[in-house]
């Protein structure tokens, strides 16, 4: 059989977006928006409020209020911001020397229409949302694209060596879309964000089967999946970022769009990760599922895909010599238990250099996220594996195993 005949899925096709909504960010990392009585202040989070429409002028007009920013200098990243001849300080108020502004590149489209698609179908793509600066960043940590020359280091984790992957985990538009999809602003990571490196198939490699994300992990070989049906509740939002371009040739992530609705785990007949796992069974049984009633989103690098955890989907089938790079978080709300620890990838991001070119928001997103935590005497504690309890517990397993 042909390749055309084997994969068949229906390319879902997000193009390279001819406009861009722009963001203001303070030396602090807030962003400069308008309140409810049209008045400019910052916020730490990225909905309509901080959204700003450049002018045919080169000003900047708020989406949500009659306001219009001028920027001080032509520098088309940093400058000095005035409104009605007044300068603005760090918190969006009027100052006589006024601070500087990072003028940053932000999404497509509005927030609010973002979460509109995203809550009746599942499912949202932030098309080419990240800042052009980022995205090379994340391309040189993953040693793919434009730095494909490059040897991956793997002397420690890539959270630590690059502050791309922290800041990314701090994107304001698609955290903010996963809080109001969930319904809750204490989410967490369930395992430290990780690049996901695709390389040419060669016929014989795994291809991860049919599955449902954490914590459902319906068709994935763990304890512990969730109930069906399991109820109303979100338990989880997967967040890729395409570091690179995402196309079908190039082992974009196949997906039964809208599957999350049926709140159930995929057909056996579809290729289940937890068999797939299995040496030898793509030999036997050949690919998953890659029929007609399978979609792939196509979407440039830059992008972010948000999908809820339900939702059907596999890894792809690199068909070209281009290594794909994705990077992936699953998101969950804080009352979930976490699947990896995170602890340990955080502290060593706090000692590297990394953590010093992150700003105070991004900061405390990135806490906020990666330190789990419980409330006993005397406040909160950050939750961390026991070594010294885990040694306990699988000395008194193997002795049970033994009688």
């Amino acid at each position: 059989m042909t390749d055309t005949e084997i994969f068949q899925e229906r390319v879902v096709e997000v193009p390279i977006p001819e406009h861009h909504y722009t963001l203001l960010v303070s030396p602090n990392g807030n962003y400069l928006g308008v309140d409810d009585e049209g008045f400019t202040t910052t916020y730490p989070v990225g909905n309509d409020r901080v959204m700003w429409d450049e002018t045919e002028s080169g000003s900047l007009r708020s989406v949500v209020g009659d306001i219009e920013i001028v920027k001080e200098s032509a520098d088309a990243n940093i400058s000095r911001l005035t409104l009605d001849g007044h300068t603005l300080d760090d918190v969006g108020g009027p100052s006589s020397t006024g601070v500087l502004y990072n003028v940053e590149h932000g999404p497509e489209k509005l927030p609010s229409e973002y979460f509109e698609f995203f809550r009746k179908n599942g499912w949202v793509c932030l098309t080419s949302i990240l800042p052009p600066r980022l995205l090379e960043e994340l391309e040189k940590v993953a040693c793919t694209d434009r730095f494909a020359h490059l040897k991956f280091d793997r002397s420690s984790g890539p959270f630590s060596q690059s502050w791309g992957i922290a800041r990314a985990a701090a994107e304001p538009v698609s955290l903010w879309l996963i809080r109001e999809y969930m319904q809750t602003d204490d989410v967490r990571v369930a395992h430290t964000p990780g690049l996901a490196i695709l390389g040419r198939d060669d016929g014989k490699r795994v291809v991860q089967g049919w599955h449902s994300d954490y914590p459902y992990h319906w068709g994935v070989p763990v304890r512990g999946h969730v109930p069906t049906p399991s109820g109303e509740t979100v338990l989880g939002v997967q967040r890729n970022f395409c570091v690179s371009p995402f196309t079908k040739m190039g082992g974009a992530t196949a997906f039964k769009l809208g599957s999350h609705a049926l709140d159930q785990g995929p057909p056996e007949e579809w290729g289940l990760a937890s068999d797939h796992y299995q040496e030898g069974y793509r030999e036997a049984h050949g690919l998953p599922y890659t029929g007609p009633d399978a979609d792939i989103i196509e979407a440039p690098g830059g992008s972010i895909i948000l999908y809820d955890s339900r939702t059907w989907h596999r890894a792809g089938v690199n068909r070209t010599d281009k290594k794909r790079a994705a990077l992936l978080m699953a998101i969950t709300p804080m009352y979930v238990m976490p699947k990896n620890d995170t602890s340990q990838s955080y502290k060593a991001l706090l000692a590297s250099a990394a953590y010093e070119k992150l700003n105070e928001r991004e900061r405390g997103e990135v806490e906020r996220l990666m330190v789990h935590q419980f409330i006993g005497p005397g406040g909160e504690y950050a939750i961390a594996p026991d070594r010294e309890l885990t040694a306990t517990v699988r000395s008194r397993q193997q002795d049970k195993a033994s009688y």
